[in-house]
């Protein structure tokens, strides 16, 4: 009983992290649009990356490398709680982006 309560729970941790990766892709694509359409990057920790790299594609790469990184520990160590909250805050971000992306794309009066 304990090995199958055991291998859900890391079942349902592989299924975060994976929705985590997605939602990093998606955060990235999101990203590069705002930047394509002349939008301010927002997060001043990402503002700063696009900044000083030799450009900003190279900076947010460096920046989504390093949340990957925080996934996996949170994925290796088990934090399913903190996993799932991350996936909750990067599905709002994402959210906000495509809004604020549709947003500075209509006509202005």
């Amino acid at each position: 009983m304990a090995d199958l309560i055991i291998h859900r729970e890391r079942g349902r941790v592989n299924q975060l992290l994976l929705q985590y990766s997605y939602l990093q892709v998606l955060d990235f694509l999101t990203t590069i649009a705002f930047l394509l359409h002349g939008v301010r990057e927002g997060n001043p920790l990402v503002r700063y990356f696009l900044s000083v790299s030799a450009n900003p594609i190279s900076g947010l790469l460096l920046v989504k490398f390093l949340a990957v990184l925080l996934g996996l520990y949170c994925w290796r160590m088990g934090r399913v709680k903190l996993l799932a909250r991350m996936n909750f805050l990067f599905a709002l971000l994402v959210a906000w982006n495509l809004v604020a992306l549709i947003l500075s794309s209509l006509p202005r009066a």
